[in-house]
């Protein structure tokens, strides 16, 4: 009668860096307006 939850998120640390990574954001130009922008807030990391 209730179904349960599929898990949705399985973790995957290439795939991670492969999406969200410095080289990746570094790629297209929208990227690296999002780098330019955490640089000029001052984050301690710009990417992954």
């Amino acid at each position: 009668m209730f179904k349960t939850m599929s898990t949705t998120y399985q973790p995957k640390k290439r795939k991670r860096a492969k999406t969200h990574g410095f080289r990746k954001r570094s790629s297209s130009e929208s990227g690296k307006k999002i780098l330019k922008a955490r640089r000029q807030k001052g984050r301690k990391r710009i990417a992954l």
